[in-house]
């Protein structure tokens, strides 16, 4: 029986991949179609985009009451995204970091980011306290994300005359692709959210663990194959901007919004060590990127490091 709950949860995963990377390459070309600029397309829907499965599996999980995933999901995404995909990125190809993007765009991250360790770190300021969430972090949290848009915004007033030449669909394709993929990426996260459980249960190992693993990973392959491909082709501020945008998108929207509707929770099974280490690799992405404006082989390798550390220290306690 297990084996079933494995093949759908891997069914489940596969088809959110696909669905997500088909949604991004619609988006993106319905948004040409409709003269929106390039740096908008690189900074909001090939980031935001990618967030699609994250967001789906959030949703259904606070809604099912398994918060540990709900947090998991956005923990693990944002500790995946910068040290591993940004970090074998970087040892694939040395990532270039543009002037604008050490004084803006990464200081609003690490400032999102210091903010969210601060909001579900409860247990910093009270000992007796669980961490979590609370509505109005949820709210505050997705203020700042107001304050992100109202920023790419004055980028793109600034850009106007930036767009791309080629649509990969029409208009109509472009909707159509749109409304199936987002039915696909809903049906398909309650699949892998039940079917996790399922497998978490039998096996006994905690939902933490399973969505920091199998899920997070897998939901990521979407920003792992833009973002490593991105550097290859030398298309840096595609690669940086991606994990920029996906990395405030899901502690802003993928973790703020379902608690905003469906109210605050607490969890046991996340501590400092955990909030921590998505700080660390928000600070450690500015600071490499600052220091001569590029991400070296080095520094990617360090990242990589520092990722299967934590990944050590979790299996470990």
């Amino acid at each position: 029986m297990i084996l079933v709950n494995i093949a759908f949860l891997v069914a489940g995963l596969v088809a959110l991949i696909l669905s997500s990377d088909l949604f991004v390459d619609a988006s993106s070309s319905l948004a040409i179609k409709l003269k929106v600029p390039k740096m908008l397309i690189a900074l909001t829907i090939a980031a935001f985009g990618t967030c699609a499965p994250e967001l789906a599996i959030s949703f259904n999980s606070i809604a099912s009451g398994n918060s540990d995933m709900t947090i998991a999901n956005v923990v693990g995404s944002c500790i995946v995204n910068i040290l591993l995909i940004v970090g074998l990125a970087a040892i694939v190809k040395p990532i270039k970091v543009k002037e604008r993007t050490i004084k803006k765009e990464l200081p609003i991250l690490v400032f999102v980011t210091l903010a969210f360790f601060v909001l579900l770190s409860d247990s910093l300021f009270s000992r007796n306290k669980l961490n979590g969430l609370s509505r109005v972090d949820a709210l505050m949290l997705m203020l700042w994300f107001g304050f992100f848009i109202y920023y790419i915004i004055s980028i793109v007033r600034k850009n106007k005359k930036d767009y791309e030449d080629e649509a990969k669909y029409s208009l109509i394709e472009s909707i159509a692709y749109i409304a199936i993929t987002l039915i696909i990426i809903v049906f398909a996260s309650e699949v892998v959210v039940d079917n996790a459980v399922l497998v978490a249960e039998k096996i006994g190992i905690s939902q933490k663990i399973i969505t920091m693993t199998a899920i997070v990973i897998g939901t990521s392959l979407p920003e792992l194959t833009m973002t490593v491909g991105s550097a290859r082709k030398g298309e840096f501020d595609m690669a940086v901007g991606n994990i920029i945008g996906t990395n405030i998108f899901n502690i802003c929207v993928v973790l703020g919004l379902p608690t905003l509707i469906y109210g605050g929770y607490t969890s046991s099974a996340f501590n400092l060590v955990d909030t921590g280490v998505v700080l660390i690799a928000a600070v450690m992405f500015y600071l490499f990127g600052r220091s001569d404006k590029e991400l070296t082989r080095r520094e990617g390798i360090l990242m990589v490091i520092v990722f299967l550390v934590y990944y050590l220290y979790m299996f470990l306690s």
